[in-house]
């Protein structure tokens, strides 16, 4: 079975320790690198080309806007965005997030989510599959 490989990116080691701890539940994920930084995280996408990534909105230098911005739209995983600030939920959904997660992290909010991108995870890899036979 192929896994969803996924990334977690926070300056919080809390935050990602929490993310993890609920990805590692599900059999058909695999965490592929958590990022403490934004720099960090542009380096990674770009090198591991991760399925999803959950990321900050707020860390110090580079933030998860910036990370969107330097990584551009056609290169880009699913992102869920992750902040205790409900005010970035607009800006979010206009750089087409998969979805927005409020800090603490609500767990059956997050189990959706996760349905959310399986959903479209499973979407692509059949697309995918049909442009390889043909």
């Amino acid at each position: 079975m192929t896994k969803i490989r996924v990334m977690i990116v926070d300056d919080e080691p809390l935050a990602r320790r929490g993310i993890a701890a609920r990805l590692k539940k599900a059999p058909d994920v695999t965490i592929v690198r958590q990022c403490a930084g934004g720099r960090e995280a542009i380096e990674a996408i770009r090198d591991l080309a991760p399925d999803l990534v959950f990321l900050d909105v707020q860390m110090p230098g580079v933030g998860g806007f910036d990370v969107v911005e330097a990584i551009g739209a056609e290169q880009l995983p699913p992102i869920v965005f992750v902040t205790a600030y409900e005010q970035h939920a607009l800006r979010a959904f206009e750089a087409e997030a998969l979805d927005y997660l409020l800090k603490p992290i609500d767990d059956d909010r997050f189990d959706r989510t996760l349905e959310r991108a399986r959903s479209i995870w499973r979407s692509e890899e059949r697309r995918v599959g049909k442009e390889c036979r043909s």
